[in-house]
């Protein structure tokens, strides 16, 4: 037994030391030239640090520093996640003066304990002209530098290494449903004076919540061995809505970089800044999505993350005929804007309105969080004690792999009789029907005299058949709503309309409020919303290069087809750089294309 004992221990141990936090130096420099820049990075894994302190280096002359540079990673073996941070402090140096230094220990402050790094050396040689900054030689020339105009000369072609565009993932694996951190960042060595995005990145299979950015050329990373000005153009939560292999293909942009000529003017030399047009394309990013464990738990609607339950009753006293409520509030962290309401099973007795919900929610970190409130009012029409709430819901939590199961409280109330005369008739009603024995009131003692002779009336027989006619048309009404509730794909394209213009109302309420990027957003959600009603199709099947097939196999022109991509690309656009049409333009543009889809459609059944 001791020996199990020792045994779960040293594994323990061993499973703690592989998460501990460490601080080295990386990689550093042993030999630089005079004159040569090079840089010095410091790596805190798997802690957050404070009061960094690096030694000075002789010899040497600090430029720049610390330029911070985050990273994680995530491994799944054996069907177990596990996960690594990684924070590098990068510091630029120039080499000054010839001579063998030593480079004290740095040291950082991680949960209350000093870590430090090794000391090393570096040697500085005489410096070599055709080899300074960073030993180049591509063409006898120095690197280009972000911070240093003599390396941006504008006879030297822009390289793919000198500027480009990354689409990063906070994770490469997800479940469904799960929230993924999307970063949009630019890496450049020349000073950028256009940014015009011409192909946006597409993400189908995801719905998406945008986070706020302005882009701005204000940080300073190391990527490769190599030091960039950086720009974050977009970050955004992305929620995948199917399992298999999902990709967010590139984008393409038009970009003016700043270089620079060497003009004589006789005494001296300046450089006189040119612009110069390339054309750069963002990777494409994978992500294998799981799908959820099956089999799924009843009562599951969707919910993906970690959430809670609350509930209060209104009131304390109730009555028939007098509305009260009952109020839900689901609050948490994961796709909580596309959760679906609770169903809420109440008492036949009562008369039920439908839910009112609000959701209040924020990008916090790489995920959402916020809450949604659903207000259920109901009408009690019957005197006595009652049993309502006390359901449950469900939602699967990505990081423990489990599917959570939260009982919801229920509530007793006695319901009293209320003082509207409906209540008054309603009470009788059902006092009648508990009564065992009932007045018999005697009629005429020849009922067959007073039947033929009504049998005999005209109007008799005209309202025998209007009985009839009526009877007819209420089972033909009743047959043909049967068939329309059991066509689904039926209901979806009959509402698409309907649901759109909500939407639409939506939309142009944020842009009367001058809320742009609700507006975009919403205005996305009205026409792919409205596409997959009226298509058939599901959104996560829509795409903008399988959207204009769909729609001209529908009936719709090719200038109507290109009105809704066009709109499509003006919303998406605007997410990245200002859009080239005015709010006011695309509403109107998104309201004209449905409504000429809805023409059609109607066009089509004559």
């Amino acid at each position: 037994m001791k020996r199990l004992i020792l045994i779960f221990l040293f594994i323990a141990i061993v499973a703690n030391a592989a998460f501990a936090a460490s601080f080295n130096v990386v990689n550093p420099p042993g030999r630089v030239a005079v004159g040569q820049k090079f840089s010095i990075t410091y790596r805190l894994k798997n802690g957050e640090g404070s009061s960094l302190k690096v030694p000075q280096i002789n010899g040497c002359k600090l430029l720049y520093g610390p330029s911070t540079s985050t990273s994680q990673s995530y491994q799944i073996i054996n069907g177990s996640m596990s996960s690594s941070s990684t924070v590098d402090y990068t510091y630029i140096y120039r080499a000054e003066k010839e001579g063998s230094y030593n480079v004290g220990e740095a040291s950082i402050i991680v949960d209350g304990k000093k870590l430090t790094s090794k000391s090393f050396s570096i040697t500085v040689v005489p410096g070599n002209p055709a080899q300074q900054n960073d030993g180049s030689k591509s063409g006898g020339r120095p690197q280009v530098e972000f911070d240093d105009a003599s390396t941006q000369t504008a006879d030297r072609s822009v390289s793919a290494n000198d500027v480009f565009v990354r689409i990063i993932l906070s994770k490469p694996t997800a479940y469904e449903q799960e929230a993924i951190e999307c970063t949009m960042k630019l890496y450049t060595k020349y000073t950028i004076s256009s940014f015009m995005p011409t192909k946006m990145p597409s993400y189908d299979g995801f719905l998406i919540e945008e986070m706020n950015v302005q882009p701005s050329l204000n940080e300073v990373e190391t990527y490769n061995g190599q030091r960039y000005m950086t720009a974050v153009l977009k970050k955004c939560i992305i929620f995948p809505q199917k399992s298999g292999k999902l990709t967010i293909n590139s984008g393409n942009y038009d970009i003016n970089v700043v270089q620079y000529d060497n003009v004589n003017m006789g005494f001296f030399t300046v450089q006189s800044p040119q612009e110069r047009s390339i054309k750069v394309s963002s990777n494409s990013v994978s992500v294998n999505v799981l799908p959820l464990p099956q089999p799924q738990p009843d009562g599951f609607s969707g919910a993906v993350g970690k959430f809670t339950v609350e509930s209060r009753l209104i009131g304390n006293s109730f009555r028939t005929n007098d509305p009260a409520a009952l109020i839900y509030t689901i609050s948490g962290t994961g796709n909580i804007k596309y959760l679906q309401e609770p169903k809420i099973d109440f008492p036949s007795e009562f008369e039920q309105y439908s839910p009112k919900s609000d959701i209040q929610a924020s990008v916090s970190g790489n995920n959402v969080t916020g809450k949604m409130t659903i207000e259920y009012t109901f009408v009690p029409q019957s005197v006595g004690e009652f049993r309502i709430g006390g359901d449950k819901f469900v939602y699967f939590n990505p990081s423990t792999k489990e599917y959570v199961t939260i009982d919801t409280q229920g509530y007793n109330i006695k319901v009293a009789k209320g003082l509207s005369v409906a209540s008054d008739v309603e009470q009788q009603d059902i006092e009648l029907k508990n009564t065992d024995i009932r007045h018999i009131k005697l009629g005429d003692k020849k009922p067959s005299h007073i039947h033929s002779f009504v049998i005999s009336q005209w109007w008799y027989w005209g309202l025998y058949a209007a009985i009839i006619a009526a009877l007819v048309s209420v089972i033909a009404v009743n047959r043909r709503n049967i068939k329309r509730m059991a066509d689904v794909k039926g209901m979806k394209l009959a509402k698409a309309n309907k649901e759109a213009k909500k939407r639409l109302k939506l939309a142009k309420m944020y842009m009367d409020k001058k809320q742009d990027d609700k507006f975009y957003d919403e205005i996305l959600r009205a026409v792919w919303g409205y596409l997959s009603d009226k298509l058939g199709i599901p959104v996560s099947q829509l795409s903008r290069d399988n959207v204009a097939s769909e729609l001209s196999k529908f009936g719709a022109s090719e200038e109507l087809c290109n009105k809704f991509i066009a709109v499509l690309d003006d919303c998406e656009m605007a997410r990245y750089a200002t859009a080239s049409s005015q709010p006011s333009s695309v509403y109107a543009q998104a309201t004209s294309a449905i409504n000429e889809l809805e023409n059609t459609a109607k066009s089509s059944k004559r």
